[in-house]
Parts: structure tokens; C-alpha cells; sequence
């Protein structure tokens, strides 16, 4: 069919009564061959040509005249007319010669604005990819640690603890916090390395870190009075009971690492005692056992308290007790006790206020935290209770570590936590 649309095989008359009168036949040849003589078959197949050539010519005619309403033929060889082939090549112009591509100023344009909003988006899904791989590992370390411990017989008593002989003669005999954790504390946990207050950095412990208000701890506690200086030695006077005092001995610090790889920080109280739930007015130094200070990636940034790093508080000797409360960055107000419940949901949906136990978790790291109120710094926790008939609430203070009961109606400060 194609020898017949584009001629050849010598010259030949055109076939009368073969194609309708409208098409031109003069580009149709075939053999010369008498007409009368060609069978209805072939009279059939040469109608069937024409046709195709017919439709073919028609289909370029038109392509010709879509290409001809263009603007602008770029990229074909210059001088070819408006038409369907490039002469050079013998094919269509492409797209892109026809003038519908991006020019190379529009490409630039867009890669910038692609790199403005990558720049603007990427820092907040890291950050959110961030806290919720830490709120992870810190509820799967919290886990771990509440089951060690309950399976620990006793957490008072390890190792040795005495004090100087004389001022200054430097003859006092510590190992508590490490013996706690050879003699007791690895039985129960897998431990990679330990270290004693002078290697911390030697399992991971950060020379410095940033506390959740922003103010840089450096260099990172070693003993309880740096740690809080209100665990060793405190005096304070009560509106209700008068003056107060309680001093304890000033442990050093020891430290481990896990074998998922976090680094933690322990400061022990070898005298703990029992039964902390059970009173309602007491000082809180003497029933935490243990506080522990993690890194959920050693040395690895951000090395900030509430992000990657967190704590862990454990009370009472025999019925021990662990909680490991995240606060929010700041105090929600004021409020009655009665209200501070719902202070917190307003503050923020997921929050809570904190239990006994929680509220004293945050006396004891405050300066980890960094923005409590350590004036008055009386603080509402989440138990309730009833007193000579009538129903109290009881707080914790951040200055002393004294707790007490009061009346609902009195006004106290709000810090709720997330677990």
C-alpha cells in the first residue's frame, strides 16, 4: 500500500471508476493493465488503497493545519516552513521546539520555592520525629526500671557511707551509689559499663546540659547537694507548724550504661525509709531511695532536660514506689485546689496534675527543671483526703521538700505533667 500512495513501478494511467469522483487519483498508479480485465477482487483491494491513501493525506493535511495556527516553530531548522516535518530530520518538531517548555528561569523558580518550604517544614518534622522517638524510648526505660525495681528486695543499705574524721581531713568513705548499682542494681537490669562520680563522662553522662527553662547546668552534678542542695541540708519555717530543719549526709553520684545504649546518672540515699504514702505531713528527703538522671543517647545532642533527657525518682525501702514525671515548661497560674485539676486540661488536653509522689519528683530535680517557684514554692498535687471532717488537698513544697495538707479554697501554684 505504500508503494501505491507514494508511486513507483513505472508509469501507469489512472484507474477510472476505482475511488470516489471527489479524491484526486492521479497519485494512484498501478501496472498498466486494462481495466476491464482486472478481477472484482482486485478492483476490491485497489478501492481499499485509495481509501487508505485518502485517509492518510487527509490526516497530514490536518496536522498541517494545527501546526500551522502555532505561534512559533523554535528549534526546527531555520527557514523550514510551518508545516508538520522538520525538514533537516524528517520527523515532527517536539514539544519542547514548538515552544511548550520551561525555560530555564521558570525551573530555577521553582527549585527556589521547593527549598524555601522544604527550609521552612523539614525543621519541625524532624523536631516532631524527635519527640516521638524520645516519648518512646523514655516510657520503654521507664518500663524496664519499674520492673528491676520491683524485683529488688530492698534499695536501702548498699555500700559504704561515713563522714570525715575531722574538717577538711578528706578520710570520708562513700561507695554507696556505686555499690548500689554492682551489688543490686545490676542483678536486675542489663548494665554495660559503671562509673564512679569522678568518670561519669566514661559512660556517657554529658559534660553539660541544658536545663527545660534554658539555663546551662555545667558542669553536670557529681554528688546530692549539686544535684539539689535543698536533699542535704535545709531549714525553713511553716505557717502552720513553725520552724523546720533536715540534713543528711552528701552522697556521691555513680553511673551506667544500659544495653539499649542510654546513660544514666544515679544519686542514692542508702538510709531510706518505708511507708512514704501513708503519712500526710512529713519531709520528703528521707524516703527517696534513688534519683536517676538519663540520656536516651549518651552524648549525642540535644543533651536537654525534657527532650532527650529526663528523670526517674524512686521511694520508700521495701514497697518501692517509681515514677518518672515529664512537666510542662511552665506553671500554669495560680489556682484553688479545687480547681487545679481542670487547670491543667485547660492548659493542655494531654496533661494532668501530678500525684504525691510526681510533685516531689519535681522538688527534687528543680534545678534540672529550672523555673519553679522555690519562693513560697508550694505546689498543688492531685491527692485528696479528708481532715477532721473536712476535705484537703495535699501540696509539695519546692523550696523545703515539705509536704502538708490545706483546705481547698486556698490558692497554690499549678505544674501539670505528662507521662
Amino acid at each position: 500500500m505504500k508503494t501505491f500512495c507514494q508511486g513507483g513501478g513505472g508509469p501507469a494511467e489512472p484507474v477510472p471508476y476505482l475511488v470516489s469522483s471527489d479524491w484526486t487519483t492521479k497519485n494512484v498508479r498501478v501496472k498498466a493493465e486494462p481495466v476491464a480485465s482486472a478481477s472484482l477482487g482486485l478492483r476490491l483491494a485497489l478501492n481499499a488503497t485509495a481509501r487508505a491513501c485518502a485517509e492518510e493525506r487527509a490526516g497530514i493535511a490536518g496536522l498541517i493545519t494545527l501546526r500551522q495556527s502555532l505561534p512559533t516553530y523554535r528549534g526546527c531548522a531555520s527557514g523550514t516552513p510551518r508545516r508538520a516535518l522538520d525538514s533537516t530530520q524528517g520527523k515532527p518538531c517536539s514539544v519542547a521546539l514548538l515552544g511548550l517548555a520551561f525555560t530555564m528561569a521558570e525551573i530555577l523558580l521553582s527549585l527556589t520555592i521547593i527549598g524555601v518550604v522544604a527550609a521552612i517544614t523539614l525543621p519541625s518534622l524532624t523536631g516532631n520525629i524527635n519527640e516521638r522517638t524520645w516519648n518512646t524510648q523514655r516510657k520503654a526505660l521507664y518500663a524496664r526500671f519499674s520492673q528491676a525495681i520491683a524485683l529488688m528486695p530492698s534499695l536501702n543499705g548498699y555500700g559504704t557511707l561515713t563522714e570525715e574524721s575531722s574538717s577538711g581531713a578528706g578520710d570520708a568513705v562513700d561507695t554507696a551509689a556505686e555499690t548500689f548499682v554492682t551489688d543490686g542494681l545490676s542483678k536486675v537490669l542489663k548494665i554495660n559499663n559503671i562509673c564512679d562520680y569522678e568518670h561519669l563522662e566514661d559512660c556517657g553522662i554529658p559534660s553539660n546540659i541544658t536545663a527545660m527553662n534554658g539555663d546551662n547546668i555545667s558542669p553536670f552534678p557529681t554528688k546530692m547537694s549539686e544535684l539539689n542542695d535543698a536533699m542535704v541540708n535545709i531549714s525553713w519555717n511553716d505557717y502552720l507548724s513553725g520552724g523546720h530543719s533536715y540534713s543528711q549526709l552528701d552522697t556521691k553520684a555513680a553511673a551506667f550504661e544500659t544495653a539499649n545504649g542510654e546513660s544514666i546518672s544515679v544519686f542514692y540515699n542508702p538510709n531510706c525509709m518505708p511507708d512514704f504514702e501513708s503519712r500526710t505531713t512529713l519531709q520528703v528527703q528521707p524516703y527517696i531511695c534513688a534519683n536517676f538522671v538519663y540520656d536516651l543517647n549518651g552524648n549525642k545532642g540535644p543533651n536537654t532536660v525534657g527532650k532527650d533527657i529526663g528523670f526517674i525518682t524512686v521511694y520508700d525501702a521495701s514497697d518501692s514506689v517509681v515514677v518518672a514525671p515529664v512537666p510542662l515548661m511552665s506553671d500554669a497560674g495560680t489556682y484553688r485546689g479545687d480547681e487545679a485539676a481542670k487547670a491543667c486540661r485547660a492548659q493542655d488536653s494531654e496533661s494532668r496534675l501530678p500525684n504525691l509522689q510526681e510533685t516531689m519528683a519535681l522538688f527534687v530535680n528543680r534545678d534540672l527543671i529550672g523555673n519553679l517557684s522555690t519562693s513560697s514554692g508550694v505546689y498543688w498535687t492531685s491527692k485528696l483526703s479528708i481532715d477532721a471532717g473536712n476535705p484537703v488537698v495535699t501540696y509539695g513544697s519546692m523550696k523545703s521538700g515539705h509536704t502538708s495538707v490545706t483546705y481547698r479554697t486556698r490558692s497554690a501554684y499549678v505544674r501539670c505533667i505528662k507521662r
